[in-house]
């Protein structure tokens, strides 16, 4: 059953397996975010990034979307992974939420979400090879500084990935978070998957 208190956990061991990474915990500590939280007021002053190519970032004189723009006023599923173009990512998590967006609409969902410690480029190429863009908008963070804000983050230099995120999601009314879900381990799919949130709303 998924948790609605994020935990962070802190690893010293990890090793490659198949589609993802599996670490070997070490100590746990909470989150800086829980149920309840003001996203926006977790994560002051940071912005995401809107995927896009390098041409459309160049016309837009590199424009950032404050979390306010994104989350204010609206019902916002919003999932995190470790990365674009990884196993799980996109042969799992990924397509968990795009074959279910009709049944988000359709629960009243304004926009779903997805948020990797990646540039905007990278995500949007990532986004159009996986055919996910129409149905799912896709965020970069670029400098980690969202998922660091909310004590999300998680090192996994083991897979020569280094500074990014756990594998998780949210379920976020007018910027407050009413689920939250987070994997044990960045190689699971236990919890954050669209079925699972979908369930919760």
């Amino acid at each position: 059953m998924a948790s609605t208190l994020l935990k962070r956990v802190s690893y010293s061991a990890m090793k490659s397996v198949a589609g993802g990474f599996q670490l070997g915990a070490q100590s746990r500590a909470y989150a800086a975010v829980a149920a309840g939280t003001d996203i926006v007021s977790a994560a002051p002053n940071v912005s995401l990034q809107k995927a896009r190519t390098w041409d459309e970032g160049v016309s837009s004189n590199f424009a950032t979307t404050p979390l306010k723009d994104i989350f204010k006023d609206k019902k916002v599923v919003i999932f995190g992974l470790p990365g674009a173009f990884t196993g799980v990512c996109s042969q799992q998590h990924v397509p968990s939420y795009k074959k279910q967006i009709d049944k988000f609409k359709a629960k009243g969902i304004d926009s779903v979400i997805c948020v990797a410690v990646n540039d905007p480029y990278v995500m949007n190429g990532w986004a159009s090879k996986i055919e996910a863009n129409e149905a799912i908008e896709f965020y970069g963070d670029f400098d980690g500084s969202f998922h660091k804000s909310l004590e999300l983050d998680k090192d996994l230099s083991g897979a020569l990935l280094g500074p990014r995120s756990q594998r998780w999601s949210a379920y976020v009314v007018d910027g407050k978070v009413k689920v939250l879900n987070v994997e044990e381990v960045p190689s699971d799919f236990k919890v954050s998957g669209g079925d699972v949130i979908l369930g919760q709303i």
